[in-house]
């Protein structure tokens, strides 16, 4: 009962009023199995929430929508949503951040998470949730690997709507060509999860 009602005061505190139930931030399925195979080398990890709200609010909104740039209104779950960060550690010493978010893919929803250093490049990544046929494609290593050692600046010339851009991102193949829908779906996640990521832990003054 004592758990019970533990599991129910930690929604309620993150998400209020009932109505908000069905807006739900990004979590790992299995937080201690996913750390320690994301992140190799971490002995641990912890949990810290932060939403657009308390951290800036509309104007903040506003800026991340400016980053995103194209019509990117309908990558944002609710201003107030909760983002589960997982700060990951040796010991005592931080490693660096595990991160993920929902974005809409042609079958449903996909789960985008990344894992980032302490400068906020990019170590690993990882698809925890896709549907349609060319899931397996997309949740191959050969395909997430092609973002390893890029960061929110790789994706500042990427257009949240065509996905085009410059750099580096001009490179990255799509293992499935005729999943285009997927694809820019994933693009789209990445960056906005950089974006967030940046604006929440390493923007000047954002809590580390």
């Amino acid at each position: 009962m004592k758990k019970y009602f533990k599991v129910i005061t930690i929604f309620l505190f993150f998400f209020g009023l009932p109505e908000a139930f069905a807006a739900i931030g990004c979590d790992l399925n299995d937080p201690v199995r996913d750390v320690a195979r994301l992140f190799p080398g971490s002995s641990g990890y912890k949990m810290r929430y932060a939403s657009i709200t308390e951290l800036g609010g509309e104007p903040l909104l506003k800026k991340i929508k400016e980053r995103l740039g194209g019509n990117s209104k309908v990558l944002f779950a609710p201003i107030d949503v909760p983002y589960t960060i997982y700060e990951v550690y040796n010991g005592s010493t931080k490693l660096g951040y595990i991160h993920g978010v929902n974005q809409k893919g042609q079958y449903g929803g996909t789960q985008v998470f990344i894992v980032q250093d302490l400068n906020g490049t990019i170590k690993n990544f990882y698809i925890q949730k896709i549907s349609g046929p060319a899931a397996a494609k997309f949740r191959n290593r050969a395909f997430g690997v092609q973002f390893i050692g890029m960061s929110v600046k790789d994706f500042v010339g990427m257009d949240a709507s065509t996905c085009k851009g410059t750099g580096r991102i001009t490179k990255v193949v799509n293992p499935a060509p005729e999943a285009k829908a997927d694809f820019l779906g994933i693009m789209r996640g990445l960056k906005k999860n950089l974006i967030l990521m940046d604006e929440f832990v390493f923007s000047a003054g954002a809590k580390k």
